[in-house]
Parts: structure tokens; C-alpha cells; sequence
């Protein structure tokens, strides 16, 4: 085959944050089958000094500097009755040299990774299109509800239909998300799975961060709604329950950008932490990970990288949707989560258990190379 457009929203390194994460590793998987070429967007100009990185896989990268504003992306939204999330990440400049290089390369192959991204590829391309929403955008806005989500995820739905209706493939991360998009929209959709990097998130390879007592950890990026929601939620409502039946316990929130509403649950036994410079230290320390979110799509990372880490997980059953684990060996699954939390504190033996199997799991199942057999077949068609 000839060559292939990568087009990510975000630039696909470092590989910090969920997006990221199977962006990079798609990446490189697509450059061991034919040259490929990066078009992405870039959230800062600090995050050029990444660019070496990509390089080192691609023939070409390409990159613009995204507009922030809200606020023209809703206007814009409103001219064109568009979804205002993908207005975010249109870039005229962008887009010329995405047409550019498809001009003047042999591009047989475009692989858009997220919705936004299919506003790059054009109508007129003859080659394959293979369109990775990962989630199913137009569902969370739908559940997050209020009149302005309802109408972005009307708007949203009849973008992804009619991107998967250009596209030869639709990916998603779950089989819960093919087959929600499947109901919605009558069309066919693929899974190709998450994984994990094993070695990277070996507990016998980390030191853990000091700690004075028993540990409750939550990682996650903090200025993300649903993140935001889960740890004030479990502070304020989990929390008290479990401080009334475990001495001396902390709970730490780990993870960039904490919104004021994070920041403001630190206290005595709220450890905040900020941005860090690696999150497996904290994972090491936990006695327990927790993954209460009210809100989640596709396959949470934070769940697979805590299981890999030998870590006993409570999660919600939004936060498991997607994982292929047995509930009760490999994951705890409970929407009360100060009773599963008590328990595993108060069975330690069990705790140490369910971290085992968490990480034969992980080995079993969620390596990379595993998940991302299909990819060739994917792109050859």
C-alpha cells in the first residue's frame, strides 16, 4: 500500500492522558505498516518540544496551534449548525496542509482519531478512511443532560452518522460503544480495544511515595467535569463512612489542572496533589484505587493502569463498562463505594488478591500488541 495520514485533535505524545495514550500507540502500530504522516492540533506551544518524538515514528508532522475560545466555537457552531465540540478543533490552516500533503503524497489511507478530526479528511478522497471516534461523543453529552448539552448531542449524532457513513471503518473502544452506536444510527462499527503498557506500570519496578497510614488514590486529569463530579462526590457523601471506620485514612486525588472545586477538598484528609511528574508512584502507595465516576465512556485507563499496578479497584459500573474482567476477582464493581472500600481495609488478604488477579489480567488480556492485532487488517481492508 501506499502511505497513510494520521490526524489526531490532539498532538499524540506524551502519552499522559487517555486520548493520548491510544493515539501514541496506535501510531506506531500504523508506522510498522506503511510511512505515515501526522496532522494534528496542538493545545500549547510547549507541547512542540514533542514534536522531536513524533518525528522519530512519521515521515512528516504537521502541526497548528489550537483556538481556545468558547466562544468561537459556539458562534461558528451556530452559523453552520454544527456541534460546538467539533467547531473547537477546526483549523483553517490545518486543513490547507492536510489537503496539501494530500495533493502531493501517495496517501492511500486516512485514519482520523476522534470525531472532530473528519472535518479534515475531504469528500473527494478515494482512499481508505478509517474513522476512530474512540467513544461515542454525542452519548456523554446526552447523559450530562441540560437543554445545550441535549442540542450538542443531537448535533453530534448527526455528525458521527454522517462521518461513519464516508468511512470505511468506524472504530470504537468497547463493544458497549459499537453497540450503542449501532442502535443510534444503523450503522456498522468496529472495537478495537485499549491496552496497557506492562512494563511501564510494573509494581515490582516503582518506588512507592511515603505515606502515613492506609491510602485511598483517584488519578485523573482535574479539570475533567466527570473526574471533577466523581472525587467531590466521594469526598463528601463515600468519604466521612470510611474515615468513621479506618483510622488514620487519606485519600489523595492525583492528577493535573485541579478545578476550584478540587482544590477546595483538601483539608486533613484530602491530599491534592497537583500535576505530577508520574502517577505510578502514588499507585504503588494506594491500598485502594477508586474510580467512582457518574459519568464515563469507552474504557478507562486509570482502571486498567491501577489493575496493572496490582492495585484492588472499587470502581462504578460506569467506570467498568468496557473492562474484560471478572467482577468480585479482578474488579470490584459498586456504586456504594465507602462499603466496598471498608471491606477491602478490613480483608486484607482479600485486597492483596483481588490486586493479584487485577495484574494477571492485565498480562493476559491488555497488552498492546494484543489489542492492536487487528489494526493491519483494519487498514488494508
Amino acid at each position: 500500500m501506499g502511505e497513510i495520514l494520521f490526524l489526531a485533535h490532539r498532538l499524540p505524545y506524551p502519552p499522559d492522558r487517555g486520548d493520548r495514550i491510544r493515539s501514541w500507540h496506535i501510531l506506531r502500530a500504523l508506522a510498522k505498516i506503511a510511512p505515515i504522516h501526522v496532522a494534528s492540533l496542538i493545545d500549547h506551544e510547549a507541547d512542540r518540544v514533542h514534536l522531536a518524538t513524533v518525528e522519530s515514528v512519521a515521515v512528516s508532522v504537521t502541526v497548528e496551534p489550537r483556538d481556545p475560545s468558547k466562544l468561537r466555537a459556539m458562534m461558528a457552531a451556530l452559523l453552520r449548525g454544527t456541534p460546538a465540540s467539533v467547531e473547537a478543533f477546526r483549523n483553517q490552516a490545518l486543513k490547507t496542509k492536510v489537503d496539501a500533503l494530500l495533493m502531493t503524497r501517495p496517501i492511500d489511507c486516512i485514519y482520523a482519531f476522534s470525531g472532530q478530526m473528519a472535518a479534515y479528511v475531504p469528500p473527494e478522497f478515494g482512499g481508505r478512511f478509517i474513522m476512530d471516534f474512540v467513544d461515542m461523543d454525542s452519548a456523554k453529552f446526552e447523559q450530562l443532560g441540560g437543554f445545550a448539552n441535549r442540542q450538542e448531542a443531537r448535533r453530534l449524532l448527526r455528525w458521527e452518522t454522517e462521518a461513519a457513513g464516508r468511512a470505511a471503518v468506524s472504530l470504537f473502544v468497547s463493544d458497549a460503544e459499537v453497540g450503542l452506536f449501532e442502535s443510534k444510527t444503523g450503522l456498522a462499527a468496529t472495537m478495537l480495544g485499549n491496552g496497557i503498557d506492562l512494563d511501564q506500570f510494573d509494581p515490582d519496578h516503582v518506588e512507592p511515595v511515603p505515606k502515613t497510614g492506609p491510602l485511598i488514590v483517584f488519578t485523573g486529569q482535574m479539570d475533567y467535569a466527570p473526574n471533577i463530579e466523581a472525587v467531590v462526590d466521594f469526598t463528601h457523601t463515600q468519604l466521612p463512612a470510611i474515615i468513621a471506620a479506618v483510622s488514620n485514612v487519606k485519600f489523595a486525588i492525583v492528577g493535573r489542572a485541579p478545578a476550584p472545586q478540587v482544590l477546595n477538598l483538601a483539608g486533613p484528609d484530602v491530599i491534592v496533589t497537583g500535576e505530577v511528574t508520574d502517577t505510578r508512584p502514588w499507585l504503588a502507595a494506594a491500598d485502594v484505587v477508586v474510580a467512582p465516576l457518574k459519568l464515563a465512556r469507552g474504557v478507562q485507563n486509570k482502571v486498567l493502569e491501577a489493575m496493572a499496578m496490582a492495585r484492588p479497584v472499587v470502581a462504578s459500573t460506569a467506570a467498568a463498562l468496557g473492562i474484560d474482567a471478572v467482577y468480585g476477582r479482578d474488579l470490584i464493581v459498586s456504586d456504594n463505594a465507602a462499603s466496598a472500600v471498608i471491606d477491602l481495609f478490613q480483608n486484607p488478604t482479600r485486597a492483596t488478591a483481588i490486586g493479584a488477579a487485577a495484574r494477571t489480567r492485565m498480562l493476559e488480556y491488555y497488552p498492546w500488541d494484543a489489542q492492536l492485532v487487528p489494526l493491519a487488517g483494519i487498514v488494508a481492508g
